[in-house]
Parts: structure tokens; sequence; C-alpha cells
């Protein structure tokens, strides 16, 4: 990349002044210019702090002098009203100082616009309470599952091997080993990336069945056996839908199933792989339950669950239609939002398919009270979760736990250049060309990404604090705050409806919304097949 090219350029240049120079000797001033510039790029390609400086030396520096002013610049925008993304540009900068051990505090108070329809914010309380010191633990495990897990109460959102870079996945890895947190695998199976960097691992599975696989593309009870009993896959999620792109399948491109692609993922090398937009495991949320509870067995009890993007509510009320029939439950769900996920995926579906993050969040919450399996499902969300209030936000909509991608992506020192799709990632993070990802040094992102954990959580327990509450399991949606327009504002308690614990099994002042979706949900999919 670049880095070569440097390197063959500056040897090209002394080359030929050092032949100019014995024909014509004051060529050698040219040293006075070009030397300091050759002397720079080598540090830059030596040093590991940096990646856009180790892929591009030199010419890097002119990002980092537009980052040098990014907070006058971006006050700038916001005041001027040119920039379409400020909240975007502002969870940007959260993250970078957090991943950096920078300090967090701005002078001259908000910069948003407290008067906005939709500006959102906690209640504090006179009676605070002194934070915690130590991040409390999640635990998941219904009553079938023999090894349940404590887990963090965030964690890494699903990102395969091969959506990430090698060393990418690595340094997750190393962060969240350091941390004390999880990382999802994505549904790429579990690559040696994922071993070595020896952090807790939920291992998600998809329609490919990835790692887990016959060679016909169907599972394999004792391929996933093997996998699963490892000390380091701590959770097995089963993903039906995904945010990104919901309802559709994939295909990788032979060109791109590498040797250590294709290791993780059980595949032939080199040949182009389809994922199909639906499991061949299961046809009906019976099934699917029968397959949750195959996979638990076959993991030796450790936690299964799965994960969805919310479509037709009367199927995942099918779900736990089937749940209550059964008695077979998941560990735990992972919902995530319609809103797109954190790499490439076609824009109408990211724009137009799939049920926004918060919805979601507060339907399955309110499908599982209603039919009285609230106490033994976990909820676990994800969908642009960054910051401590985001993770309030969430648990005041019914979430247990939270996992972030993006704030993840970000720590690791991802830009947003949009490039995760061609394979020319600026940092080494989306990208399976090693002349880029070898520019990201491991050791260093895999601390940003344990020190923007710890910042965040640190930052989310002292605004519980700040709530007067005593722990998270005390987030109450009438304690976080909505502007509805420029006159009003109103809690979430207000703004959405929450169930009573059965209230949907008893039938009783039901909503006529809640009462056509929950007649429609047939745990036998009878004609609406939901997978």
């Amino acid at each position: 990349m670049f880095r070569r090219w440097f390197y063959a350029v500056s040897a090209g240049i002394l080359i030929a002044i050092g032949l100019i120079a014995v024909v014509w000797p004051p060529i050698l001033w040219a040293l006075v210019v070009l030397g300091p510039l050759i002397v720079l790029g080598l540090r830059d390609s030596l040093q590991r702090r940096r990646t856009i400086l180790r892929n591009f030396p030199v010419i890097g520096h002119i990002r980092y002098m537009f980052e040098a002013i990014r907070p006058e610049m971006q006050q700038y925008f916001i005041e001027s009203n040119i920039d379409p993304f400020p909240i975007e540009r502002e969870m940007r900068s959260i993250v970078y100082q957090r991943a950096k051990g920078e300090l967090e505090t701005r002078p001259f108070g908000t910069q948003r616009d407290v008067y906005r329809i939709g500006y959102e914010w906690a209640a504090h309380s006179l009676n605070n309470t002194d934070p915690m010191v130590d991040e409390p633990r999640l635990e998941i495990g219904g009553p079938d599952c023999s090894q349940k897990y404590s887990a963090s109460l965030l964690n890494i959102a699903a990102m395969s091997f091969g959506s990430l870079s090698p060393t990418a996945v690595e340094a997750l890895s190393r962060g969240a080993a350091k941390g004390g947190f999880a990382q999802n695998t994505g549904e790429g199976g579990v690559s040696k990336y994922h071993r070595q960097g020896g952090g807790d691992l939920i291992w998600q599975i998809g329609t490919g069945y990835f790692g887990c696989r016959t060679p016909d593309g169907r599972f394999d009870p004792d391929e996933f056996r093997d996998t699963a009993s490892e000390s380091q896959v701590r959770m097995i999620e089963l993903k039906l839908s995904q945010g990104a792109k919901p309802g559709q399948g994939g295909v990788l491109p032979g060109k791109k199933v590498t040797p250590e692609i294709a290791a993780a993922r059980g595949v032939p090398v080199y040949q182009t792989v389809h994922s199909p937009s639906r499991h061949s495991a299961f046809s009906s949320p019976l099934e699917l339950l029968e397959f949750i509870r195959t996979l638990r067995d076959l993991s030796g009890g450790k936690p299964v669950g799965f994960k969805l993007s919310v479509g037709r509510r009367s199927e995942f009320l099918a779900i736990c239609r089937a749940m209550v029939e059964t008695g077979i439950t998941p560990d735990f769900v992972t919902v995530d939002g319609g809103e797109g996920g954190t790499g490439a995926a076609p824009l109408e579906f990211s724009n137009s398919v799939g049920m926004p993050s918060r919805d979601a969040w507060v339907f399955t919450h309110n499908a599982l009270v209603g039919t009285g399996l609230r106490n033994r499902v976990r909820l676990l969300v994800s969908g642009k979760i960054i910051t401590g209030f985001h993770m309030i936000r969430a648990m005041a909509l019914g979430a247990d736990g939270c996992l972030s991608a993006r704030g993840m992506m970000l720590a690791l020192g991802c830009i947003q250049a949009l490039r995760c799709n061609n394979n020319t990632c600026p940092t080494g993070v989306a990208t399976q060309n090693p002349a880029l990802f070898i520019a990201l040094d491991v050791p260093d992102k895999s601390e940003r990404v344990c020190r923007f954990h710890r910042a965040t959580i640190r930052s989310f327990l002292d605004m519980v604090g700040a709530m007067g509450l005593s722990g998270p399991h005390d987030i109450r949606p009438n304690l976080v705050f909505r502007r509805v327009d420029d006159m009003r504002v109103k809690t979430f308690a207000d703004i959405y409806g929450f169930l009573r614990p059965g209230q949907l099994l008893e039938g009783d002042d039901l909503s006529v919304d809640w009462r056509r979706e929950w007649e429609a949900a047939s745990p036998h999919a009878i004609g609406l097949p939901a997978f």
C-alpha cells in the first residue's frame, strides 16, 4: 500500500540525489527539504499508536491536523446548521476520548439543542447515592441452564471475522479479556484470532451454520459440540435476523474465502459460500425451541438464546406462545434495531426494513412480560449504544444488558471512512488486505477497547448514582424524559405502553393492536412462516 510506495519513492530520491551529487554537488541542498520528510515518514511507519500514520506516512498528518481542531469545527458546524450528523460526530468524539484515556469534560455547558423535539435526558435526584465502585454483573441462564454466565452489562456486539480484519478481531478479544466482558463472534465462526485473544465469546450461529456445518450447508451436531465445549465459548446465540439487512441471506465471493476464513467457517477455500435467508434446522416456533434445547444439551448446559430484528410482531408473539406451550425457553433474547449495522448493507434495507431499536426493545419486553416469561429470559439489546446514557435509556425500555458494535469499532480506531465494503479500510479494521490490517497494533488497540468499556461503564454507574438509584435494576421508564414538541415533555412511561405480568395470557384490558397480534400468533406458523 502507500507505506510501500513511500519506502520505494524515498529510496529512489536518495539514490537519485546521490548520483546527481557526483557531478553537481549543490543538489545535496535538496536533503534540507526532503530529508526531514523522509525521516518523518520513517517515524510514522514504525510507530504503533496511530494506524492511519502507519499506513499513510506523512500525508496521514493532514487527517490529524483536522482532528486537532475538531471541537471548534464541530461547534461551528452545529451552530451554523450545516452539519447533518452533529450527534454522530459527538458520539465519535466521546469514544475516541475514552479509548485514548483523554479528559472528557467540556467547557460552556451542553452542546445539544435541549428544545429540539426528540431531546432526551435522565432525571437526577436530590437524594443521589454514591456510585457503585464495582460493576454489577448480569447472570444469564434460565432454569434449564447448568453453566450460567456472569456477564458484563456492556459487551461487544456481533461482528464476524471476515467483515473485520484478523488484527481487529484479536484486539477486540484481548480487550474483552482484560476488561472482563464478552465478544460476540458474529456468524463467521470462531477463528484462531478469537482464540488467541483469550476473551469470553458469544458464539453466533447463522443460517450458514459456519463452524458447525455439513458439506451441504446443514447443521452438524458433532462439529457444534466440539466448538461449544471450548472454555472460551460462554454462550451460544442463534441468529434469526439482523438489523443491517433483516430478511436477507448473504453471499461470500470465493475470492474472499481465504484459508483462514475457510477454516473458521468450515467451508472450502476460494469457493463462493451462500448464507440462506432462513434456517434449515427448523421451520416453526415450536421447532425453534426444540433446536435451542438441542444446542443447550450439546453445549453441556451453556446459555443459549436467539437474536432477531423484529419484523412482524405476531411472529415473535408466536415464539412466546410456543414457550408457554412447551415450557422451553431461551436463556436470552438479543434484539437488534432495524436501523442498520456497522458494516455495509443495502441502503433501502437499512432505511426501511425492520422495527427501530427502541420500539423493538419495548415490544419484546412487553411480549415476555405479558406471557409471564420475563423472569426466565434475559433481554440483551443492540443498536447504536455508545454512552452510559444510552445504556440507561435501553434499560428504561426493558433491557437487562447491552451490546455495542459501533462504539467498539471506533475504539479500535475506525474513522467511519465508509470503505467497509471494498476492502480498502484505511485503519485496517474492516479489511482483509494484509498491507492495511498489519498496521493495526493489537496490544495498543486492545487497551483502547478496554479503556472505552471501562469508562462507559463508569459513566453509566455515575449516572445511576446521580439518579438516586441503588443499582441498574432500579431504572424505570418514568425516570427518562423526551421532548415531544416545543412545549411538552413526557416520560417513557407516558410514551410507551407497558403490559402487566401475564396480561396477554389473561386477555384482559388488551388494546386492539395487542389483541389482534396475539390472536394472529401461531406456534405452528401455519400459513405464516416465521423463518
